[in-house]
């Protein structure tokens, strides 16, 4: 069962402005990312829905968490279709998201009152979203759908939307600037953060350095 609600998912969303994206098949590993990203000041963490038997190793990771990271809402995302979303339910994520627009996935997650970023690639798909539902949007693939310029272009005439890119988004203030000024309410962020030759150094003091800089840059952005 979640332990946060979709109205504190969406409001922690619209502070932090930072979602880690990430997934690994060793679960030691999920753990020290996790853990590297709280000490950095992270308190949304999605774990991407990829791997064989990736559920098992979320269920691992969250039952880890609430413990060890108990402000850290974690939430799992690549969530294509309602039973899978049922199945991640079932093992406490707090949020989910999908690369897609999906009905089913969408009532399932309104049925717990579980918050749901389904991904959307038109004004369309955002409205649609919004019918279903969803309180913040994804873009995806962000940089492919139109980069910062397609967030401003739908802020003009649908203001009260809520978007999180991912794709194309990386910890520097160019970019985090172009993205947020555009009016992104958050952003999704993956192998930027965690560059491969860290992960295989193990250099987690680098990912807990570089997601307090992140969201210092961000904070700064907001204000």
């Amino acid at each position: 069962m979640a332990k946060f609600t979709r109205i504190e998912v969406a409001l922690k969303m619209q502070e932090s402005g930072l979602v880690p994206v990430f997934y690994n098949e060793d679960v030691e590993v999920c753990k020290s990312v996790v853990k590297a990203c709280y000490d950095g000041g992270v308190r949304l963490f999605e774990f991407t829905n990829r791997g064989d038997f990736a559920a098992l190793t979320f269920a691992a990771l969250n039952q880890w968490a609430i413990t060890e990271c108990p402000e850290m809402i974690m939430g799992a995302g690549s969530v294509i279709d309602e039973g899978t979303a049922a199945m991640y339910l079932s093992l406490g994520a707090n949020f989910i998201v999908s690369p897609i627009v999906d009905e089913g996935t969408a009532k399932v997650c309104n049925r717990r009152k579980v918050a749901w970023s389904p991904g959307c690639g038109s004004v369309t798909e955002i409205a649609k979203a919004h019918e279903l539902g969803a309180e913040v949007v994804k873009i995806f693939p962000g940089s492919q759908v139109g980069g910062p310029g397609f967030i401003k272009s739908v802020k003009g005439p649908m203001p009260w939307a809520s978007i999180m890119p991912t794709g194309g988004v990386s910890p520097t203030e160019e970019n985090l600037k172009e993205w947020f000024q555009a009016g992104a309410t958050c952003v999704g962020m993956g192998s930027q953060l965690f560059p491969k030759e860290v992960l295989a150094n193990e250099n987690y003091s680098y990912i807990t350095a570089k997601c307090a800089e992140a969201l210092e840059i961000i904070k700064k952005l907001k204000s």
